[in-house]
């Protein structure tokens, strides 16, 4: 798979289940919360080995501390077998560096920084997993990165519900790819310790008053316990946002924007 992604000319994403993405700008490949923790649970079992990214993968973005997107599986794998750099939130640099990431190899940002790595510039916008849960020296755990590079800007939201500020924020900027949660919440994942996300409606509302190119909605297909039908996303925007392009799509599928 890596090979056939390191030959693409991008700019393109791939799908690989839950909010895990590989993405190509400007010649970089990225991962972004790379998942491989083989769990019974899983629906979508790992797609790749970490040493199958070894010379392809440039960069690796986490967007927060659950295992789903901070995997304490792959992280490691990833830093022994790829040379590539890491971005996460500053909140969870000791976490980073116990999965065998170095100093000198690790971003770590927090809301409204910004990082040049390599040819991209890396944003990071707080996020709400039902709270923000702000530490008391302001850093912010949960974390959505807006990516730009060659002339193109990819969002990706993390795991995070709409907060009040967020459209008006995000509007600084013309998307190519939106990249939104629309798993939703309630009462009873959440008295399971399963925070939950954007309901289908909110990530579609969200994506229609930006300047966005194409809306992918994710995060609803790895757990029985966590779903969500996207064919209801898709037939929201549909009729309240007629002239928006949606992508909802196989895992590993190559999407250029």
């Amino acid at each position: 798979m890596f090979e056939s992604v390191r030959k693409h000319p991008g700019p393109a994403f791939w799908w690989l289940g839950q909010h895990s993405f590989i993405a190509k700008l400007d010649r970089t490949v990225m991962l972004i919360d790379p998942f491989l923790d083989p769990m019974e649970e899983r629906r979508v079992p790992p797609l790749f080995r970490c040493e199958d990214a070894a010379g392809i993968v440039d960069l690796v973005c986490c967007t927060h501390h659950h295992g789903d997107h901070i995997d304490p599986h792959a992280i490691p794998g990833l830093a022994k077998h790829t040379s590539a750099r890491f971005v996460a939130p500053r909140a969870h640099a000791e976490l980073m560096r116990s999965l065998e990431v170095t100093d000198d190899r690790l971003v770590t940002l927090n809301d409204g920084e910004s990082a040049a790595v390599g040819s991209l510039t890396i944003h990071a916008i707080k996020a709400a997993h039902e709270f923000f849960d702000e530490t008391p020296d302001g850093l912010f755990p949960f974390l959505g990165y807006v990516i730009e590079g060659a002339g193109k800007v990819l969002y990706h939201a993390g795991d995070t519900v709409w907060w009040e500020g967020l459209q008006g924020r995000l509007s600084a900027w013309s998307m190519d790819v939106a990249l939104l949660p629309i798993n939703g919440r309630d009462a009873r994942r959440y008295a399971t310790d399963v925070l939950g996300n954007m309901t289908y409606q909110e990530a579609a509302d969200l994506a229609g008053g930006l300047d966005v190119g194409l809306t992918v909605p994710t995060h609803y297909d790895m757990f029985d316990f966590n779903e969500e039908d996207p064919t209801l996303f898709v037939d929201y925007m549909k009729v309240k946002y007629p002239s928006r392009k949606i992508w909802v799509g196989a895992p590993t599928e190559a999407v250029v924007f």
